[in-house]
């Protein structure tokens, strides 16, 4: 989503940008035409001016000098014209010692330099009529002021301009940000959803993400329906077969099989057998159910039941400790840590002389659980033995077996890792690593 935005954003400033510098170098163009017409029509009253001026004299076309302006009399004054017809020509005294520059045909001429001057005029041709005999006049004026006053103009207008898309490109950002903010609440819903914070998201989103919304809802009421009902199926199915089995294991304690006891311990072991796959298998179909958000563990709400239990199960005369922070909780369902920490903890308790300590804590991207007894242990060349995929962790050690083995399904099930080491008790450590799914994502 984030992508989207940004690129959306990137968009939106291009298009921004390529609108204002076209529209300004526009408006710009238009101000200097429009201003430039407006000197055009002064020019054009000069020259007709000066038009009215010329008479007739004794030798032919006279210039009377009483009608034109004293700043044609002025050198360099800004204000310049030049008279041709037949007989000659005139030009102003303004001009002084210099020409002004040629034009090509009759209108307005703009940017000609007038010699070493620095003056840049602007020069209007218009041909004329008078008296039978055809008159060119060119009248020019400084532009120089009035461009340098443009430019200041031009300036100022760009400043505003820039100050103008600064704010336009900080409102459009904001409003990109205030459009996605609804993405972005249900895309930390869902990030609740999968720590199991919630279990619906909220319906009160713009008319544009309610299907959207409705259809993630409708799926997660109809996969919370289905486990629902795997997993009762999955229970009732558990508790169906129990019985059966406990039936043909009683059938093999018959005196009958006394005179046969090969059979019998054959029996009894593929009984076993049948028992442990059992579980096992039902324990891993059930942990499919991990991909619905379900009820978080929370350890101060969870850990001091679970160890009361133990000590009911086990004797008050096991010391049960742990190291645990108190606002901490697991992200996964309750009832399969539930699980977890009850048969590593059963399984402790079994072999501990007189002490179980239970840590948890988290690193950078890792849940660490450690499960410490004082116990017996395992032999240290036999660890990585006992927890090898495919090996029966029943048949390895009494006690450390399939307590053991449904705790390993379970944390493979989860993406982690279970080890056994040497505990600073002198008995057996279990450390469980288990990614965070937050993290995962």
């Amino acid at each position: 989503m984030k992508s989207i935005q940004g690129r959306l954003s990137l968009g939106l400033v291009s298009i921004v940008l390529v609108v204002v510098v076209v529209l300004a170098q526009i408006s710009l163009w238009l101000f200097e035409v429009g201003l430039q017409r407006y000197l055009e029509s002064g020019l054009r009253n000069e020259s007709e001016g000066l038009l009215t001026a010329l008479v007739r004299g004794p030798d032919g076309l006279q210039l009377n000098e009483q009608h034109v302006s004293p700043a044609y009399q002025r050198p360099y004054s800004g204000h310049y014209f030049r008279i041709d017809f037949a007989q000659g020509h005139w030009r102003s005294r303004s001009l002084w010692d210099l020409e002004l520059p040629a034009q090509d045909g009759p209108g307005l001429h703009a940017h000609s330099e007038l010699g070493k001057t620095g003056q840049s005029l602007l020069v209007l041709n218009a041909d004329y009529r008078k008296f039978g005999q055809k008159i060119s006049i060119s009248v020019a004026q400084d532009y120089t002021p009035v461009r340098a006053s443009f430019q200041r103009v031009q300036q100022i207008g760009l400043a505003l301009g820039g100050v103008a898309l600064l704010l336009i490109l900080i409102l459009q950002r904001m409003t990109v940000r205030r459009a996605f903010r609804p993405l972005e609440r249900v895309r930390e819903q869902i990030s609740q959803l999968q720590q199991g914070q919630r279990s619906q998201l909220d319906d009160a989103v713009p008319q544009e993400l309610e299907p959207l919304v409705a259809q993630i809802n409708h799926l997660l009421a109809h996969t919370e329906d289905s486990l629902k009902r795997s997993r009762n199926a999955l229970g009732n199915l558990g508790h169906a077969l129990k019985t059966p089995l406990a039936v043909l294991i009683s059938l093999t304690a018959d005196s009958r099989l006394d005179a046969h006891p090969d059979v019998r311990r054959i029996f009894n072991e593929q009984l076993e057998q049948i028992q442990q796959r059992l579980s096992r298998e039902l324990n891993r179909a059930r942990l499919s159910g991990d991909a619905l958000p379900g009820v978080l563990f929370d350890c101060a709400t969870e850990l001091p039941g679970l160890l009361s239990t133990l000590r009911l199960i086990h004797g008050e005369h096991l010391a049960l400790r742990t190291e645990v922070p108190v606002d901490l909780a697991l992200p996964w369902d309750r009832e399969d840590i539930l699980e977890l920490l009850g048969n590593v903890l059963d399984n402790a308790c079994k072999w501990a002389d007189s002490e179980v300590c239970l840590g948890i804590y988290r690193d950078e991207r890792d849940f660490v659980l450690l499960i410490d007894d004082d116990g017996p242990g395992i032999p240290e060349n036999r660890h990585d033995e006992v927890v090898s995929r495919g090996t029966r962790l029943d048949e390895q050690v009494a006690g450390h077996g399939l307590g053991l083995g449904i705790v390993r399904d379970i944390v493979e099930a989860w993406g982690g890792q279970m080890q056994l080491l040497v505990s600073p008790l002198g008995g057996l450590r279990v450390r469980i690593d288990l990614p965070d799914p937050a993290a995962r994502g």
